[in-house]
């Protein structure tokens, strides 16, 4: 089973409760750490999860930075997390790296170095990432293969092979904001009328459940 995640919502959580939107993403980044063990335990082989756009480049300086300093701190604990080893997760990043600056591209370059070798349970950050521009980056990378242009060959270009069975989207909005518009032509979608840091374990369970009991056509 791989699950997408829409991991929206922090800034509205934050202002909810009257604190300010650092407090919001801090709380985010908190869940992710607690979805981990949910998934560990629920059997997920794949996650993949949208926490930064392309897009959100264009968000005050100051939350910017403030967000390039969280990924850095958070996605160093990761390499040197023992769940990480015990259970031989494999964390890999999808997006723009070009977009981020040196360091944090070193950090997440030197996270999948160490677990690349892990297979058991697989987590895809996706940072700086744009649906749109992984298909142009797919096209232009194909072209330059000189491979004849067909669906497999164009799926091994992209950033995310796999597809994601279903995706959430916390937060109550119902778009798909540009995530993995390819890999999700027959995901099932749920969303969930909670923000990111609201998340529990239950949901996650109720949003397996009722995937669960969908049945799936893939357009027959």
């Amino acid at each position: 089973m791989h699950i997408g995640i829409i991991v929206d919502g922090n800034r509205r959580y934050a202002k909810k409760a009257g604190k300010k939107s650092w407090d919001g993403h801090r709380e985010g980044a908190k869940r992710i750490e607690d979805l981990f063990n949910w998934c560990l335990e629920l059997k997920v082989k794949e996650l993949t999860l949208y926490c930064f756009s392309i897009e959100n480049f264009n968000r005050e300086s100051k939350e910017v930075k403030f967000l390039m300093q969280l990924f850095k701190r958070e996605f160093k604990k990761l390499g040197n997390d023992a769940r990480v080893r015990k259970n031989k997760i494999k964390i890999r990043f999808i997006g723009d790296r070009k977009k981020l600056d040196k360091e944090l591209q070193n950090i997440m370059k030197e996270v999948e170095e160490k677990t690349k070798d892990y297979n058991n349970f697989i987590v895809n950050f996706a940072v700086a990432y744009s649906g749109k521009q992984e298909i142009l980056s797919a096209i232009k990378k194909l072209v330059k293969t000189k491979k004849e242009i067909n669906e497999s060959n164009f799926e091994n270009c992209l950033w995310l092979k796999e597809n994601p069975d279903f995706i959430i989207r916390t937060s109550g909005e119902k778009r798909t904001s540009n995530f993995l518009p390819w890999q999700s032509a027959y995901s099932e979608w749920i969303f969930l009328d909670k923000m990111w840091p609201e998340m529990t374990k239950q949901d996650l369970k109720k949003a397996i459940q009722e995937f669960n009991k969908r049945e799936r056509r893939f357009g027959k």
